[in-house]
C-alpha cells in the first residue's frame, strides 16, 4: 500500500530509558542473538529441501549472524530503500550485538528471507520459511481441544462468553513458536492466572458500542485463532460496527501472522465441528461484507518503536476506537525497546499514540512498563528477574 517512510530514528523522550541492546552475554536479548537464531536457522534448513544456493546462503547468515557485522541490501533488493529509511547505513559495519536489539532481531528475519529466496525472482518465490511449523500447529491436539471447548460455554451468559474469549486471546500468546525453539519447556510452565496488570474494564469500556477496532495481531495458529474469536463474538455481539486486522506484509518473526495465515485460521475454524464452526462462518461472512478487513502495512515488519510510525498508518489508527495490540514484539515497539523501570506509567511512554491503546500481552522480554510498585516487588522476591522472561505472566494495559 502506498506509505511515507519513517525517518530513520526517533529522538529519545526527555528523562527516557537507555535503548536495549545485545552486548551483554548472558541477557536475554543476547542469547536470543546468539542461540535462538541459529537454532532458527536449522529449523528453516531441515523443513524444506533447499537447494545448493540456498544451503550457502544460510551457512553465511549463520555465519555473518553470530560473528560478522551488518552489511547492507544489495541494489535493487525487494524493499531497500524502506530498509535505508530504516537505519540501515547507520548500522552498516557494526555488530549485530552493538546495535539496538529490535533493529538486530529485525533483520536477522529479513535477511534470512533473502537467504531461502522468498523475494526472488526464482522457485522459491513466496514461500513461507515457517509455514511448515504454522501448519503444523493449526492441525494440532491442542487446538483440536481448544476449538472443541467452545462448545463448553456457548449456553453461557454473554459477558462470561467475552471475558472468556478476551482472555484466550491474552493467553494464546503464549502459543509463540520463536519463543519455544529457544525455550522447549515454555509451554510446560504454569502460566499464572493473576494479571501483572490489569486493564480489563477501561477495555470493555471502549468496546461498547465501538465503531472501529484495530487489532495488530502478533503470532498464527493458536494464538491467532483465538484473536479472530475474540473478533467473531464482538462484531456478532454487535459490541463494534467493523474490526480490521493488522497482519504481517511476509513472513517475520517465525510465527507472527500473514495474510495467508489468516486464511489457513478461517478455514481451520469453518471446518471445525460446533461452535467453532459457527464462529468461522460469522468470520467468513464478516470478510465477505466488509464488517472484518485485513491489512499488512509495510511498517509492520519495520525495526522501528511504533513511535516513528508514518502518516498513513498514524491516520488510520487516529480514527480507529480502540486498537489492540498484541504480544510481546508489538508491546515492546509501542512502549519503545527501553529499560524502563517497571514503575513508569504506561499512559506516559504511549502518549504519543494517535488514539485509545491496548496492549494484551504474555511477558516475554525484559521490557515492561505500568506496574505498581508492590507488584514489582512481589515478582522479584518471588522469582527474581525470570517474570520478565519466562511467558508465565500477562498483562491487559489501556491507555483511554
Amino acid at each position: 500500500m502506498p506509505h511515507t517512510p519513517p525517518e530513520p530514528s526517533v529522538p529519545s523522550p526527555p528523562g527516557s530509558a537507555p535503548v536495549l541492546l545485545a552486548d551483554e552475554p548472558g541477557s536475554f536479548p543476547y542469547s536470543v542473538l546468539a542461540e535462538r537464531h541459529p537454532a532458527i536457522v536449522g529449523q528453516v534448513r531441515e523443513a524444506f529441501p533447499y537447494g545448493p544456493d540456498q544451503q550457502r546462503a544460510l551457512d553465511a547468515l549463520l555465519e555473518n549472524c553470530t560473528k560478522g557485522v551488518i552489511e547492507p541490501l544489495p541494489a535493487g533488493a525487494s524493499g531497500r530503500d524502506l530498509w535505508a529509511a530504516w537505519g540501515m547505513a547507520e548500522h552498516t559495519g557494526r555488530s549485530w550485538f552493538d546495535i539496538p536489539w529490535l533493529w538486530s532481531e529485525s533483520w536477522f528475519y529479513r535477511r534470512l528471507l533473502d537467504a531461502v529466496g522468498y523475494f526472488g525472482p526464482g522457485p522459491w518465490q513466496g514461500m513461507d520459511p515457517f509455514r511448515p511449523f504454522k501448519l503444523a500447529e493449526l492441525e494440532s491436539a491442542e487446538t483440536d481441544e481448544e476449538l472443541a471447548a467452545l462448545d463448553d460455554f456457548a449456553d453461557r451468559p454473554v459477558e462470561e462468553q467475552a471475558e472468556a474469549l478476551l482472555h484466550g486471546s491474552l493467553w494464546g500468546n503464549r502459543a509463540d513458536l520463536g519463543f519455544r525453539l529457544s525455550d522447549g519447556d515454555a509451554e510446560a510452565r504454569a502460566a499464572v492466572p493473576a494479571l501483572v496488570a490489569d486493564d480489563s474494564a477501561v477495555l470493555w469500556s471502549l468496546l461498547d458500542g465501538a465503531d472501529t477496532l484495530c487489532l495488530v495481531a502478533d503470532n498464527a495458529g493458536r494464538e491467532l485463532v483465538p484473536d479472530l474469536l475474540l473478533i467473531a463474538h464482538l462484531l456478532a455481539q454487535g459490541r463494534v460496527r467493523r474490526a480490521v486486522l493488522h497482519v504481517k506484509p511476509h513472513p517475520y518473526y517465525v510465527s507472527d501472522a500473514t495474510t495467508a495465515d489468516v486464511v489457513d485460521a478461517l478455514r481451520r475454524l469453518t471446518r471445525a465441528r460446533g461452535a467453532a464452526a459457527a464462529y468461522g462462518r460469522e468470520l467468513w461472512s464478516a470478510m465477505a461484507d466488509g464488517r472484518l478487513t485485513v491489512r499488512a502495512h509495510a511498517f509492520s515488519c519495520a525495526p522501528l518503536p511504533y513511535e516513528a510510525m508514518p502518516d498513513d498508518l498514524r491516520a488510520e489508527l487516529a480514527d480507529a476506537t480502540l486498537t489492540i495490540l498484541k504480544g510481546d514484539l508489538n508491546y515492546r515497539r509501542l512502549v519503545g525497546d527501553r529499560r524502563w523501570p517497571p514503575t513508569t506509567p504506561f499512559a506516559e511512554v504511549t502518549a504519543y499514540f494517535p488514539g485509545p491503546v491496548a496492549a494484551l500481552r504474555t511477558l516475554k522480554s525484559d521490557v515492561i512498563t505500568g506496574l505498581t510498585p508492590a507488584t514489582e516487588a512481589a515478582l522479584v522476591a518471588a522469582e527474581g528477574q525470570r517474570w520478565r522472561t519466562g511467558g508465565t505472566h500477562a498483562l491487559i494495559q489501556v491507555r483511554p
